[in-house]
């Protein structure tokens, strides 16, 4: 579940944080006070994009932290899996957003968003203002289905994608090989003239490496000729050079030592430096003397990179990639020359992976038609429970043209709302208010499949009003029994379902505003509701509705659900 919500210098939020309880969180506030700013903070701490203008005015950054306790076995083998610490079974979610770029960290680890996202959906299902305008869309539906469905084709739909992929790829390698004998013979007659240029260069992996060195060498001749010939007389035995002056240095020496047997280490030691130096020497004068007459070389050594540059030009940027690219050819020749065989390879390859791609598919519709009966029952129980007292629901499936990755089956829902109605698909029936009660119904059916904790709902309330009101705060009481939920609501039936009640508030000292959030107790939450209820006037009459409104959704939820 949310523990907590830490935001910082976000839109008008100056500094505000939160705890939230198990159960129901009813956050609700004068329009305009910032609710939405509040679901637009963990949303951006979950990695939506913001606009820098969210940046508290005069702040350098917003920063916002969610924390979050959960024993799911999915979420702490996810965390394994991408390395990332836990303590006490909390995950802290924090996100600094600054000009220009942002910071996303999971337990102080900084985060990808793809990271960040595949925490974030197993831990928290966000139901934003205009989610249910989705359902408009004959796409969502399908999705919704698999997702009703998801412990029985999850490995499935993974499988089938694969399958997917090597059907593509087995398509366009048979439909790219249409082509008539002209063609061919002028394909085979290219591939030999490649094959023939990188066979007659005779590659060797690694030689341009080792001739690019030599061709530094060689066109430098003149300079380390010079160089090392000075370095010759400096360290050789001419007269003032170092291998003259060990050698006077070694005969004193050697007088010496007659003298005092601790000057004989002195002679040994000046001794192995002139050996050293006699040695040093004679490796400088024949690396001198192969020196001689580089032009030669320098010629062939260029002649030969010359030809592998062309070569890279035409093949690849490494003599690895042009050798790959030769066997390649010799590939594509036997192919060739031997086509007629060569296509009904291919052509039996896609038959045998259109089968099993087609296998599949219908596998994965059956399941889905079947799970599709038991999630439409279990909608249009959910209906019923939100005020819709004569409702059908159903989906309807059609096979696409074609296949895709996720199967060849298109549905779409269809609904009659009253009697003697025919059904009809959704999107031409369902109003802005139905669309919404629709989606609440729909979440609470996937919520009892759902190992998710924590669902946001966001002004879940747009155009419904009296009963059907109360009906969608008896429902949000029914997911709150095994789900945290928090929910923005401007309905009073709604607000008084709260077990927990937030008022959120828009301060100013007349220079700044901002956004501040309060938890309420029972007498508090009262005269919110009494706000609600009344508007701008609260009398004793609207104090004692909202009093009773409290009392009768307690007695609700205590003895009806």
């Amino acid at each position: 579940m949310l523990v907590s919500l830490h935001v910082k210098n976000f839109a008008i939020i100056n500094e505000v944080e939160v705890y939230f309880k198990d159960h129901l969180n009813i956050l609700t506030g004068e329009t305009g006070a910032g609710k939405s700013i509040i679901i637009g903070s963990v949303n951006a701490a979950l990695g939506a994009k913001i606009s820098k203008d969210m940046i508290r005015n005069g702040a350098d950054y917003a920063f916002i932290e969610l924390v979050f306790e959960t024993e799911d076995k999915a979420v702490l083998q996810a965390m394994n899996e991408l390395d990332i610490p836990m303590d006490d079974n909390q995950i802290i979610i924090s996100r600094k957003i600054m000009s220009g770029r942002s910071i996303s960290k999971i337990n102080g680890e900084n985060v990808t968003a793809a990271a960040l996202s595949t925490i974030a959906e197993l831990l928290i299902d966000i139901h934003g203002q205009h989610e249910h305008q989705s359902l408009l869309h004959k796409s969502k539906h399908l999705e919704i289905v698999d997702h009703f469905a998801k412990d029985e084709i999850g490995e499935l739909k993974q499988e089938l994608e694969q399958c997917y992929k090597r059907y593509v790829k087995a398509k366009q390698e048979f439909d790219q090989t249409g082509m008539d004998e002209e063609k061919r013979l002028r394909e085979i007659s290219f591939l030999e003239y490649e094959l023939n240029e990188i066979e007659q260069a005779a590659l060797v992996p690694g030689e341009d490496e080792e001739l690019t060195a030599r061709y530094k060498k060689l066109s430098n001749a003149n300079t380390i000729s010079e160089g090392l010939q000075t370095v010759y007389q400096l360290t050789g035995y001419e007269a003032a050079s170092a291998g003259d002056a060990i050698g006077r240095a070694l005969r004193t020496l050697m007088k010496l030592a007659e003298y005092d047997e601790t000057i004989q280490g002195f002679l040994n030691e000046v001794s192995d430096i002139d050996g050293l130096l006699n040695d040093f020497n004679r490796d400088l004068s024949q690396y001198l003397s192969a020196m001689e007459n580089p032009e030669e070389e320098l010629h062939e050594v260029t002649k030969r990179l010359d030809q592998i540059n062309h070569l890279k030009a035409k093949y690849g940027n490494s003599i690895d990639q042009i050798i790959a690219y030769g066997k390649e050819c010799e590939t594509k020749l036997v192919q060739y020359r031997d086509y007629d065989e060569y296509r009904s390879k291919l052509n039996k390859i896609l038959i045998q992976e259109e089968e099993s791609l087609n296998r599949l598919c219908e596998t994965l519709s059956e399941i889905r038609k079947r799970k599709a009966k038991e999630l439409t029952l279990k909608i249009k129980e959910a209906l019923v429970a939100l005020n819709f007292l004569d409702v059908k629901f159903d989906i309807v499936f059609e096979q696409l043209p074609n296949y895709t990755s996720n199967g060849y089956d298109e549905g779409e829902f269809i609904i009659s709302t009253n009697p003697g109605e025919a059904l009809k698909p959704l999107s031409k029936v369902a109003s802005g208010g139905e669309l919404s009660r629709i989606m609440l119904g729909i979440k609470s059916v996937l919520a009892d499949k759902d190992e998710i904790e924590t669902l946001i709902f966001d002004e879940i309330d747009v155009g419904i009003s009296g009963r059907t009101a109360q009906k969608v705060s008896e429902q949000l009481s029914t997911i709150a029994k095994h789900h945290q939920i928090i929910c923005i609501t401007h309905l009073a039936q709604i607000a008084a379902m709260a077990d927990t009640h937030y008022i959120i508030e828009k301060q100013t000292d007349g220079t700044t505003t901002q956004t501040m959030i309060r938890e309420l107790d029972k007498e508090a939450s009262i005269d919110e509701l009494s706000r609600i209820l009344g508007g701008a006037e609260i009398t004793d009459r609207v104090r004692e509705s909202a009093r009773e409104m409290k009392e009768l959704a307690d007695t609700t939820k205590k003895y009806k659900l």
